[in-house]
């Protein structure tokens, strides 16, 4: 399907703005509609309703401050801190170490 640049008129404000081939292809890939609001107007409605694009059930908003946990690196033996509860049956790692494993690791 080829795809064309056109215009669109903003749901809120009634500002004409561009919808670009490119993002029309971007949009029909994943089944989107096309957009009802202007760039300014989807900022503002994202920043109305707590930031950031995507459900996700509401992570992120009234979450809090994380809770690190104190623990010993099963690698090196440094002292570290983790953001979860280290299990006696699962490894846990420092930054560094968590970084080495990670690269280590074949990517599928």
């Amino acid at each position: 399907m080829a795809f064309e640049d056109k215009t669109l008129v903003c749901a809120d404000c009634g500002a004409e703005f561009a919808f670009s081939a490119e993002d029309q292809e971007f949009h029909a890939g994943r089944g989107y509609q096309d957009p009802k609001r202007c760039p300014t107007c989807r900022q503002a409605r994202r920043a109305e309703r707590g930031g950031g694009g995507g459900g996700g059930g509401g992570y992120g908003r009234d979450r809090g401050e994380r809770v690190m946990h104190d623990a010993v690196c099963s690698s090196c033996g440094a002292q570290t801190q983790v953001p979860f509860e280290p299990r006696l049956d699962k490894p846990v790692y420092c930054d560094d170490c968590f970084s080495k494993q990670r690269a280590s690791r074949p990517r599928w």
